[in-house]
């Protein structure tokens, strides 16, 4: 019960973002007095680079003040420039930009109560994906690093033929497993390896009976070639775990086995070894939402058990950019129903770090060793942004 309240909960808050969103955006209208929301990086380099400004900020604040015919200016980081210093075809895909923040709206007492009707703009909020995105061969292509968990970084050698690799499982939380993996692509297939860092489920002793261990094996994927929207593949595992390593990683002091009263197992920690095999899949969608440069929602089996969710990646809202994913995992004949949440916050570092860079909390929200529902993972999870959005 108090895990449905929870899932509730999280949903709700979900909807809500999404709702106020809506009525956050901006009106097809003349506006001449604006601040340029920070969803292009390339323009917002090209600009300060036109302007000479080293280095430039691909997250800064850009106000263009067109107002006055003889007067027109564009600030950068509160710092004013002639908007005449800017060349012709940067000046005219400023004025053109879609994400503008409107700074000459007329505010009254009425405004808290009309002001949301006035304001409502669909298109904003969920915009189709990029070419690149939608790709069976060339999706895998993500400049985006997450420490624990999440999509794998995809690094082209040649348009469709590169690299991933990955820590953690592309669904999993943080502190969750000690998986990771390295993959080849090539026309929509992936060939990769996994193996384990054991540091990343030995950081904490409790609340571990979720976790999923993993020895050595291969995986062999394939993205149907109609679009990036449906893979499937085959996972086994090649090398059995040792006694000595299985004791140690099922040892109760390390929080991966929990026992009844009469010394019987209660949950204990779900590893994969000894040849076995799984085949999985996943049906995605790619989308952008609240302007975010990398996003979707899918549903999959993976290693046999259920999972939904989405990711959105350098999201903005209210002047604010940030990573946030979601993945719920109902049910598994192997562990307890687990929903994962990742909130990772970019705007943290000056200069270029400023979209480098994103750090924020991951939870999990589970079955606890004493039987309730309650948060088995807090901890502080990590993003690195290796190139261009794309």
């Amino acid at each position: 019960m108090k895990a449905s309240k929870l899932i509730v909960v999280f949903l709700t808050l979900v909807f809500l973002l999404g709702f106020n969103s809506i009525f956050a955006q901006e009106e097809e209208e003349q506006i001449r007095y604006y601040q340029m929301e920070p969803l292009d990086d390339s323009l917002f380099i090209n600009i300060q680079s036109a302007l000479f400004i080293d280095p430039p900020d691909p997250k800064a604040e850009i106000v263009v003040d067109l107002r006055d015919a003889n007067n027109q200016t564009i600030s950068i980081k509160s710092v004013l420039y002639p908007f005449l210093a800017v060349p012709p075809e940067l000046r005219a895909r400023i004025i053109t930009y879609p994400f503008k923040l409107n700074l000459e709206e007329d505010i009254n007492y009425g405004s808290v109560f009309t002001r949301v009707f006035q304001k409502i703009r669909i298109s904003k909020v969920a915009q189709p994906p990029t070419k690149m995105q939608i790709s069976p061969a060339l999706g895998y292509i993500n400049p985006f690093f997450q420490l624990q968990g999440g999509e794998r970084l995809g690094l082209s050698l040649k348009q469709d033929v590169g690299l991933s690799l990955g820590v953690g499982t592309p669904y999993s939380g943080a502190l969750e497993t000690n998986m990771m993996e390295v993959n080849f692509h090539i026309l929509g297939v992936r060939a990769g390896i996994f193996s384990h860092i054991d540091a990343m489920i030995e950081a904490v002793k409790t609340q571990n009976h979720n976790n999923t261990i993993f020895s050595e094996g291969y995986q062999f994927n394939y993205v149907l070639p109609f679009g990036n929207f449906f893979e499937f593949g085959y996972f086994a595992a090649t090398s059995k775990i040792s006694d000595d390593r299985r004791n140690r990683y099922l040892d109760v002091n390390e929080g991966t086995t929990v026992l009844n009263p009469d010394s019987s197992i209660k949950y204990q920690a779900r590893i994969i070894d000894d040849e076995q095999s799984f085949l999985n899949w996943e049906f995605r969608y790619p989308l952008s939402i609240l302007g975010s440069t990398r996003g979707r929602v899918y549903v999959s089996q993976y290693l046999d058990e259920w999972h939904f969710g989405f990711a959105l990646r350098e999201a903005s809202l209210a002047g604010s950019t940030f990573d946030i994913s979601f993945d719920g995992m109902p049910g598994s004949k192997y562990r307890e129903p687990q929903y994962n949440i990742n909130l990772l916050v970019q705007k943290i570092m000056e200069g270029w770090g400023f979209s480098a860079f994103a750090i924020g909390p991951s939870a999990s929200i589970s079955r606890l060793d004493d039987g309730s529902i309650g948060f088995s993972k807090i901890f502080v999870n990590m993003r690195f942004k290796m190139g261009t959005s794309l």
